[in-house]
Order: C-alpha cells, then structure tokens, then sequence
C-alpha cells in the first residue's frame, strides 16, 4: 500500500486526511500524491462578454495558490515522500484517472462545504466507479494508527470479501483483528460466506482473529459496529459498500450510507 492517493480540498477534514495520508505513508513506506482539482466558474448565460468569468478568476486562482502554499509549507516539515499535483475539472473525474495506479485514496467524511450533512458525494462517485479502495476519514481525526487493533465487518457478500483481500496490507500490521457480523444481518443475507472463511482466508496470510457475533439491538447496524469498535479499541475498520444499488442506499439507507454520514472511525471500503 505504497501509493497513496489524498484528496485535497479547502474543507474542515484537511488537515485529517492529511495526517492519515503521512500515517500511511510511514506505516507502508508509501509515496504520497497530493491532488488539486480546481473548478473554474462556467460561462454565465446573458454574459456575452465574459465579465463575471473574468472577476471571478484572479480569486479562485489566489484561493489555489493559497491552499498549495500552506500544504506544502506544512509537507515540506514531513519524512514522506509526496507530490503535488494541479488539475482542473470535477474532482471525482480527476481521482478516478488517477485512481488507477494507487493503491488507495484518502478522503474526508464530507465534501466541501462545512455544514454539509449527509454521506459524502465524493465517496460515493469514487466507491461506485473506481477499482481502488477508500479510506475514509472522519474529521476529527487526529492520527490513524495503522498498528492497533482492526474491526472487519462481516456479512459473507462479495464486497465484504473485496474489502478484506484489498485491506490484508493492513490487517497484517495489526496489533488485533476482530471479524464481527451482525447476527440478525446474518440470517437475513443472501450470501453463503461464513465468518469462518473470511478468517481462514486471514489464517493463510498469516493473520490471526477474533470471529464476534453480536446482536443489533435497537441501533442501526453501522451503529452496532461502532460501539463494539469503540469498546474493543479498534482504530480503523474495514467493510465492504455498497451491497445494495447505490439508488436503494440512497432511498433506504443503507449501511454503506450510513457509515459514510457520520464515520466515528476511519473507515477502509472496496466495492
């Protein structure tokens, strides 16, 4: 996992993201690619002339220039190695292109806007299309540890299985593994791929863990999984997304969705 792709964007979870970036960069001896995707103003229909466009341009070129300046200044301090890289366009296209040789991206919980509630967009375009996992990183965070203990949750789906074959580099490092399914999850799923052949796979790599099967309860299932990796002391945690179409996640919920809306842990997803 030495190819890391971080998302930057002027937003409240920079400076997250970033921390994560260089925590994995130093837990894998990675390379970390530090992309900027500037959307210029589109052509305002009655301005023949291009006047809005023209005011409007010198600031979102100073707000870039700004935003390169302080990360790199902040970078520069660092014992990673990375680059900067300047495009334009929609950022989901951006990433996806270079999505294709990293080994995973770094994002935040939520787009740019500050007050932005919900799951990401982001994450979501990127988990949809993209061949590389997310790691998914909740705004407060402070440090990703990617030497304690890890939570995987389990249902038996492919993404599930996905998921934990992308995630090996770092389930190896690992002080811990806990493979956790949601018992009454479990007995509604479709799908034939007990705990205990994720955790043989684990064994043949080396990895030893915990198969931890709890009830839901009143709370969500993203809820469940959160609480029992907070009461275990996990750092990160691994799952599968997207189960369902993306339309159902978005019209039911989903627990792709969920999770995605309120991360209480950094969150590593493969689709």
């Amino acid at each position: 996992m030495r190819s890391i792709l971080l998302h930057i964007g002027n937003d409240a979870g920079l400076e997250a993201r970033i921390q994560a970036a260089l925590d994995l960069a130093r837990a894998f001896d990675g390379h970390v690619t530090c992309l900027h995707s500037v959307s210029y103003p589109i052509f305002a229909p009655g301005d023949i002339y291009g006047s809005a466009l023209a005011v409007s341009l010198p600031a979102v070129q100073e707000a870039a220039a700004g935003l390169r300046k302080n990360v790199e200044t902040d970078l520069s301090n660092e014992d990673v190695k990375w680059e900067w890289l300047e495009c334009s366009g929609p950022v989901e296209y951006r990433l996806l292109e270079r999505s294709a040789l990293s080994d995973v991206i770094v994002l935040g919980a939520g787009d740019i806007a500050d007050e932005d509630i919900g799951p990401s967009r982001l994450a979501g375009e990127l988990l949809a299309r993209a061949q590389t996992p997310i790691f998914v990183i909740p705004r407060n965070l402070k440090r990703l540890d990617c030497s304690g203990p890890a939570l995987v949750a389990w249902n038996g789906s492919t993404e599930a299985s996905i998921a934990l074959r992308a995630a090996l580099p770092l389930l190896q490092g690992a002080s811990s593994v806990i493979l956790a399914s949601i018992a009454e999850s479990r007995k509604r799923q479709r799908f034939d791929l007990p705990p205990t052949e994720g955790a043989e796979y684990l064994s043949r790599h080396g990895v030893d863990c915990e198969m931890v099967e709890i009830s839901q309860g009143e709370g969500s299932v993203t809820d469940t999984l959160f609480t029992l990796g907070a009461s275990r002391g996990c750092t990160f945690m691994v799952m599968g997304a997207y189960g369902h179409s993306r339309l159902a996640e978005m019209l039911l919920g989903g627990v792709t969705r969920d999770a995605l809306t309120a991360p209480k842990l950094p969150i590593f997803l493969a689709h």
